[in-house]
């Protein structure tokens, strides 16, 4: 009986800096996949990370950009799985190591009483986050004038993916299963923008009181800088654990060009809401997405997370890649060296201020699995 590739020759999972470049490379690169089908569970449209896979390579999940259309190539592919499910992780047709897809979550299999699929409610990222969008559409997204233009947040909602609004009971009953069924560790949870005024805080917070009335989780919300800054303890004592403000541009000039109307709540109006956000939950418990490759240079995203670190802020930097169906979907992500020039330093920034994914209670610079900044020392 002939044998697969990966029975005859054991791979050995590469060292720390190879496979640190190994997942830069793979985020900005993406993965083709032998059988096309092997991508249909991956997350398409929506608040994101979007078009994406979560994958296990030495040990450790990372979500990378599925391509499976003739119109996307990348160097990487992953070869057909072995009886355990295993598949060896090809770079211009070269064994590189070795991946595996993490199994769907058994709550993926529930539904409320009336008839609601839990999946369509929150839906599982990397290996234990569970994720939601609590409110499946923003106050931007339906004027081109003033949507950003990378944002997918209606996409899940007309394909019948998702739900327009959670509710807290529903939300409560999802994370109660996923903690016990699956093991999820901590929870993010993100709005679309519903008004000018909170930004989202008020639904976070009615959110966050049930969910920790039912189950013992760290949670992350996130949301825009709400005017009043008192939102930032009332989404503490309802149990938000850590807050993700999000620039996801590092200049106000590509955020005006990108995210018109976001980018009307300038950078300096989010240095503000930082600044009061840290002494309420603590040093690199406020964090903030920031996507590479928008058109910032890797020094302007440096220098401004030089100063976001300083203020007790992590900045998630994250390789940008465009969504089917946006004005950006053509956009060019990222290069390797351009990530590697960026998170370098930036790790070892975040290294000597002691502010660590592995410190951070909740949410997305805890979970990493969408940048592979944690393995240069962030």
């Amino acid at each position: 009986m002939q044998t697969s590739l990966s029975e005859r020759r054991p791979l050995p999972s590469p060292p720390p800096a190879l496979s640190r470049h190994l997942i830069t490379d793979l985020q900005s690169l993406g993965l083709r996949l032998a059988d096309p089908e092997a991508g249909a569970a991956g997350r398409r449209g929506g608040a994101g990370p979007s078009d994406h896979k979560a994958i296990t390579l030495g040990g450790q999940t990372v979500m990378v950009p599925i391509y499976t259309g003739q119109a996307q190539t990348s160097p990487f592919e992953a070869g057909l799985p072995d009886d355990l499910g295993r598949r060896i992780l090809l770079r211009d047709g070269a064994p590189v190591g070795r991946i595996t897809f993490p199994r769907p979550p058994r709550f993926y299999g529930m539904q409320t009483l009336d008839g609601i699929p839990y999946w369509k409610i929150a839906v599982l990222h990397g290996a234990d986050v569970l994720a939601t969008t609590l409110m499946q559409t923003c106050i931007r997204y339906n004027d081109r004038r003033t949507a950003c233009q990378f944002c997918a947040i209606g996409q899940s909602l007309e394909a019948g993916r998702t739900i327009a609004h959670k509710t807290p009971a529903q939300l409560a009953e999802v994370a109660r299963a996923a903690v016990m069924l699956d093991g999820v560790k901590h929870m993010v949870m993100t709005t679309g923008t519903p008004n000018v005024i909170d930004r989202g805080a008020s639904l976070l917070c009615d959110s966050a009181v049930a969910i920790k009335a039912a189950v013992d989780l760290p949670i992350q919300g996130q949301c825009e800088p709400p005017r009043d800054h008192e939102w930032f303890g009332r989404m503490r004592d309802a149990g938000i654990d850590t807050l993700g403000m999000h620039l996801e541009a590092a200049t106000q000039a590509v955020r005006a060009r990108i995210m018109p109307g976001k980018a009307t709540v300038s950078v300096d109006r989010y240095k503000e809401a930082f600044a009061q956000a840290v002494p309420v939950f603590g040093r690199g418990q406020v964090s903030t997405y920031i996507l590479a490759g928008l058109g910032d240079t890797a020094s302007e995203i440096l220098s401004l997370c030089e100063e976001l670190v300083g203020m007790g802020v992590y900045p998630f930097v994250v390789p940008f890649i465009p969504i089917t169906g946006t004005p950006l979907e053509n956009h060019a992500p990222p290069t390797p060296d351009f990530m590697h020039s960026v998170l370098a330093p930036l790790g070892q920034m975040l290294s000597e201020a002691g502010l660590q994914a592995a410190t951070v209670k909740a949410g997305c610079a805890k979970c990493s699995a969408c940048s592979s900044i944690a393995s240069y020392g962030g």
